[in-house]
């Protein structure tokens, strides 16, 4: 059931998925069976710690608010209790043998999906990946957005024409945005505490930058951490 809702990509995000589904059930549960204690009504008995009976529908839905509002505080708490440390990571970009260091910060807005694969994506600046990628793709990403690949040889356009990808994203100030998407051969996210890596990763070529001082030039979805 949890598989088909969610289509998990990996083994491990599958069972990720699956403990969250159980631990909504037993918040939910618990706060139904906490007001069925606090109520008491009539129909319902305790028997070794197991209650039986019937009670009103009220108690469920009661139960089932109850619940949701615990785990909206609970999140906001996790969420408000992140440092400097947990937003801001060190990541190594891999593409065609090469590699390029930069530091990333978390974007929780940023769920981004490359919507065919379902491959997640991250942001980069454009100036970032000249090192890496030619400067006739880098130079072009509005003709080629528009599917104009004449300011490209055919040589680049031969090598590269796989590995472009079309990422449609809304924002606000842009309902239908498209970025130019290109895939990596694998990404690195370290910090302080542990490196992970992902071997299936887009990166969104962002055709400005995303501050004025620099202390970032990637963002990281709150999914991909």
């Amino acid at each position: 059931m949890v598989y088909i809702a969610f289509n998990a990509n990996t083994l491990k995000e599958l069972l990720k998925q699956i403990l969250i589904f159980y631990m909504t059930s037993f918040v939910f549960g618990g706060a139904a069976l906490a007001l069925i204690h606090f109520i008491k009504p009539q129909e319902v008995q305790t028997k070794n710690g197991i209650y039986s009976g019937s009670y009103s529908l009220k108690v469920v839905f009661l139960g089932g608010i109850v619940g949701f509002f615990i785990i909206v505080i609970a999140f906001k708490t996790i969420k408000g209790k992140l440092t400097s440390k947990d937003i801001f990571y060190d990541i190594d970009i891999y593409i065609n043998d090469e590699v390029i260091t930069t530091k990333a910060m978390i974007d929780t807005g940023n769920m981004l999906k490359e919507p065919i694969t379902n491959t997640p994506v991250i942001i980069v600046e454009h100036t970032l990946l000249y090192e890496i990628i030619p400067n006739k793709i880098l130079n072009n990403i509005d003709d080629i957005l528009l599917g104009d690949f004449s300011k490209i040889d055919d040589e680049t356009r031969e090598k590269y024409i796989t590995k472009l990808k079309f990422i449609p994203y809304s924002s606000i100030g842009k309902a239908n945005g498209m970025l130019l998407g290109i895939k990596a051969d694998k990404l690195v996210i370290r910090n302080e505490q542990e490196t992970k890596q992902i071997e299936k990763i887009i990166l969104a070529i962002y055709n400005k930058s995303l501050t004025k001082r620099g202390e970032y030039r990637a963002l990281l979805g709150i999914n991909i951490i």
